[in-house]
């Protein structure tokens, strides 16, 4: 049983999100600020950790970056909540080393759904050769992509790519990440280089191409 803390100092909140991840069979300790959060960390490091960015002792950024700079803690996986409609904290959250973020107000669904996904992308112990999503199938070891049963040529780069998003299904990727990942690029004067394989992409996958969704500022999700 995958263990939750919650770090929320809206009550009606916290209690929404600890009945929803407990009734889908997780254990779940929440907290109102910082310091008690802190304290439990201390104690027992947690399996997956959402964090909201406003909060009434310590902003949610600077929790962030201090589990990042601890060793016990920094490959801790973390989803940060914000309510606040404006992009910047999903960038900056991100930019600290979030592995995903919401925005409230969100759906049950939509919270255990993320969960789910990065729980699973980070226990998955062994390497698998196959991937799926919708009517996409990817082999790695074939190194094949298949939509709806038909056999869909890709490029080295198209493939590599699909690859890296649909392994972390779910899972928002940021643009330099995925830059940085296939072509090995660390500037953002290539950009432009991942929006056209992206295109290109969608085109080949049809249909299943609305699978991969666009995150304004940020980078690319398969869902």
């Amino acid at each position: 049983m995958a263990e939750i803390y919650i770090v929320e100092d809206d009550t009606n909140i916290l209690e929404i999100e600890s009945f929803a991840l407990e009734n889908t069979g997780y254990k779940v300790t929440g907290f109102e600020n910082a310091a008690a959060f802190f304290e439990a960390v201390s104690n027992h490091v947690p399996d997956l950790v959402l964090l909201d960015i406003m909060l009434p002792d310590i902003d949610g950024i600077k929790i962030l970056k201090r589990l990042r700079k601890n060793e016990d803690t920094k490959q801790l996986p973390i989803i940060m909540v914000t309510a606040k409609t404006s992009e910047i904290d999903a960038v900056r959250g991100l930019d600290s080393g979030a592995d995903d973020y919401i925005t409230k107000p969100f759906g049950v669904m939509e919270l255990i759904s993320r969960v789910k996904a990065l729980l699973r992308r980070v226990n998955q112990e062994e390497e698998l050769s196959e991937y799926k999503v919708g009517n996409v199938i990817v082999n790695s070891s074939s190194r094949k992509c298949f939509v709806d049963g038909v056999d869909v040529e890709l490029t080295y780069k198209e493939f590599e790519l699909l690859l890296l998003l649909i392994k972390n299904a779910g899972i928002v990727m940021k643009r330099d990440t995925l830059l940085e990942t296939i072509w090995g690029i660390e500037f953002e004067g290539e950009s432009r280089t991942l929006d056209m394989h992206i295109k290109t992409l969608r085109k080949k996958l049809g249909e299943e191409s609305s699978h991969i969704e666009t995150v304004r500022n940020v980078g690319y999700v398969i869902r």
